[in-house]
């Protein structure tokens, strides 16, 4: 370069610092201000050599970045100053301690959650994004400031793209998609979320956003006289009551015109609400919720308003704190047109996210408050201790994307859960322990199934019992992560309790064998059963599958010297690696798919190869059926972030550990409490679940059904010889 081109990319480096400090939200001191002037100058020297794709000196960035969160999204110098060094250690000579000499233990702390793992390259496998992207959620137990100046780098990142590869385009944008406009949205930055959505659209589908965003500036006239002719018909009336207002047109994103094109499956043409109005208005906080009932009044008035969409956020926020009145009504030319109604205030928390709470929110104790409130809330979806990265972001996903329903406890406590939550969710969300002794419920009095979705207005009461504890079935009722997190936990557990049962029962058995229960016999028969660990062979023992029969059959296979004899002279006894570790594993020996977990034909992907036991998906192809790919495949986030639609719930099981049905057929003679004895011996029974129970009496003769749920062939089979020796039982079989 030459000097007079580096003279001008010096000014226009400068002047771009001068705008930062002058776009700030937030009023920054003379302290500030000093802060803000050294992080500008260690990242300019910092990044002296670098220049980015597309020849532009590398500081032009966070530069961008540091403006994003000054600006749009409003938060403190702090913040300013980390997004300003959110490269440096990453690309740089400078390291972690060098920041915090400088500028303290909190920005060394955002700075190092900024820091990607490992100098990762964006054409690493999905895996170690999603790692990548779990480590930052991880710190914000530290800072929430981590995550938003991220959001903030994405959003600079996707604006800058053109110079990229196509192939690194669509990664990224898919990418974007999946992970960083979801978090947006639940952050509460609602515009930059907009923006990541249509930017994500514009790389991974050219020309339908083109085709979309040419259509919208050839229609934007039309808009605007409608706007225009709804705006004349309340003016007036808005005039008269000395209100304070402006009425503004808000277009629909690229991206959610394409998905309704998709959903509904109909043309740009045919969809109607391209842009919602929304009136903002002037007030002070005492006065505020009456101004946006007496607009609602007004915008009745004069047009047919649709009682199925009014929408009140502002008695009961959104948690990511959003407040607002929507209602939909008939306007000009018969067309249904959103109408939102909101203070400025409203206005701003809608723009900025949680940074504008603080603005309204009096004294430092209420805005900790509000931070901690927030903060709970994303440490929620964090409670997850899967390990799998992949899942773990599809955990986070489920409470990102969710759309909220507003339930009651039966003291008439308001609370949020994603849309699409059951009783379950509702007991884990009060308490853990709750959750764990959930029996039942009863949803506005009546008594429903675990598995009801909740719906807004609810009033939830849940029966616990001491003796009650979960069971595989949970997972498939439950939809937060903390609720599918502790159950997990709590099964794990559980298994670990019929280990140590087995253990004993194990001990006694082969003392019956005349066998010495020590350590030498538990390795033979872990192999012998080709198992992993003890504990997989005291839980199936505690579980009934190895019976006295196996354990006959392993002591008559030992017994036999002569081979014994042999075997140990030819080679050294075998160890089960894994003997002394504490899980329970699975031999996992079966692929199943869907909630129902039905057994369908499939293929393996050959892109990632996945072998028994790795976490999967299925995924619908066109021509070739279901194909199953590991969730950390290379193509796993373009398939989640383009075909979520064509994404089948899969999962590898162990067909020992299965619960099964059976049905018990019982014929004898009737007599008094004979049905009470029959249920007490089901129930004393150990791993047996009843279902359903049906007697039919006839002179003085009884037919009776029973459905059971087992864990195998050998408790079934003990539960009927139990049966059969009850007095007035005749005949026991299975149907």
């Amino acid at each position: 370069m030459t000097e007079a081109a580096i003279e001008l990319e010096n000014k226009k480096i400068t002047r771009q610092y001068k705008e930062l400090l002058r776009i700030s939200y937030r009023s920054l001191s003379e302290e500030d201000k000093k802060m803000i002037r050294l992080a500008f100058d260690t990242a300019v020297d910092a990044h002296k050599d670098q220049r980015r794709k597309s020849g532009e000196a590398y500081i032009f960035h966070p530069i961008a970045v540091a403006k994003i969160v000054a600006s749009e999204i409003g938060l403190d110098a702090t913040s300013i100053v980390a997004a300003l060094l959110h490269d440096v250690v990453e690309d740089t000579d400078y390291t972690l301690e060098d920041i915090e000499k400088m500028f303290g233990e909190t920005v060394a702390k955002i700075v190092d959650g900024l820091t990607k793992i490992s100098h990762l390259k964006q054409d690493k496998d999905v895996s170690l994004q999603a790692e990548n992207f779990r480590k930052m959620l991880l710190t914000l137990n530290d800072d929430v400031r981590v995550i938003i100046i991220k959001i903030a780098d994405r959003l600079h990142n996707m604006q800058t793209m053109e110079s990229m590869q196509p192939d690194k385009q669509v990664k990224i944008a898919s990418e974007t998609l999946y992970i960083y406009a979801p978090l947006a949205h639940r952050i509460g930055l609602y515009s930059i979320k907009t923006e990541l959505e249509d930017l994500s659209l514009k790389f991974t589908e050219p020309d339908v956003y083109n085709d979309i965003l040419k259509k919208i500036r050839e229609s934007k006239e039309e808009q605007d006289a409608y706007i225009n002719e709804f705006t004349k018909t309340i003016k007036d009336s808005l005039d008269q009551e000395n209100l304070n207002y402006q009425i503004k047109g808000r277009p629909k994103s690229i991206f959610s015109i394409r998905r309704k094109i998709q959903v509904q499956n109909i043309t740009f043409d045919e969809v109607f609400d391209k842009f919602a109005v929304r009136i903002i208005y002037k007030a002070d906080l005492a006065n505020e919720k009456f101004l946006a009932w007496k607009i609602y009044s007004i915008v009745t008035d004069h047009f047919r308003p649709n009682p199925i969409r009014l929408r009140d956020w502002i008695s009961s926020p959104k948690s990511t704190g959003y407040e607002a009145l929507h209602i939909t009504v008939m306007g000009p030319k018969g067309r249904w047109v959103e109408v939102q109604i909101r203070s400025e205030r409203m206005n701003e928390i809608a723009e900025k996210g949680y940074a504008a709470h603080y603005k309204y929110k009096q004294g430092a104790v209420q805005e900790e408050k509000t931070m901690e409130d927030w903060l709970n809330k994303l440490q929620e979806a964090l409670e997850n201790s899967e390990t799998n990265a992949v899942d773990f972001v599809e955990q986070f996903k489920l409470n990102l994307y969710a759309k909220e329903i507003f339930v009651f406890t039966p003291q008439g406590d308001l609370k949020s859960l994603p849309k699409g939550a059951t009783p379950l969710d509702f007991a884990f969300g009060v308490h853990t322990e709750v959750g764990l002794h959930t029996r039942g419920a009863r949803v506005n009095n009546k008594l429903v199934p675990l598995s009801h979705e909740l719906k807004s207005g609810d009033q939830i009461e849940i029966i616990t019992s001491e003796n009650a504890k979960p069971n595989v079935n949970w997972l498939d009722y439950a939809s937060t992560a903390r609720a599918r997190a502790k159950i997990k936990s709590s099964l794990r557990e559980e298994k670990k309790e019929i280990a140590e049962d087995g253990k004993a029962i194990l001990a006694r058995k082969l003392k019956a064998q005349k066998l010495t229960f020590n350590e030498k016999i538990i390795n033979e028969l872990v192999i012998y059963f080709k198992l992993k660990t003890s504990l997989d062979l005291f839980y199936r023992v505690g579980i009934g599958k190895i019976d006295n029969q196996k354990l006959k059959e392993f002591t008559n296979s030992r017994s036999n010297a002569f081979v014994s004899y042999i075997k140990n002279k030819i080679r050294k006894p075998a160890v089960a690696e894994d003997i002394d570790k504490e899980e329970i594993t699975s031999k996992y020996d079966q692929l199943v798919f869907g909630k129902e977990e039905e057994v369908l034909d499939y293929k393996l992907a050959n892109c990632c190869n996945p072998i028994p036991g790795d976490n999967v998906f299925g995924f619908i192809t066109v021509s070739e059926g279901i194909k199953v790919h590991k969730k950390d495949c290379p193509n796993a986030i373009q398939f989640q972030s383009n075909y979520a639609y064509r994404i089948i719930q899969a999962k590898w099981i162990d067909s020992s550990q299965q619960d099964f049905k059976a049905i018990i057929k019982l014929t004898g003679i009737d007599n008094l409490g004979l049905v009470s004895e029959i249920t007490q011996e089901i129930s004393k029974s150990m791993n047996v679940n009843m279902r359903n129970i049906n007697f039919d009496s006839s002179d003085g003769v009884f037919t009776g059904k029973i459905t059971v749920i087992v864990k195998n062939n050998s408790i079934l089979n003990t539960l009927i010889d139990r049966l059969k020796k009850i007095n007035g039982i005749d005949k026991v079989s299975r149907e």
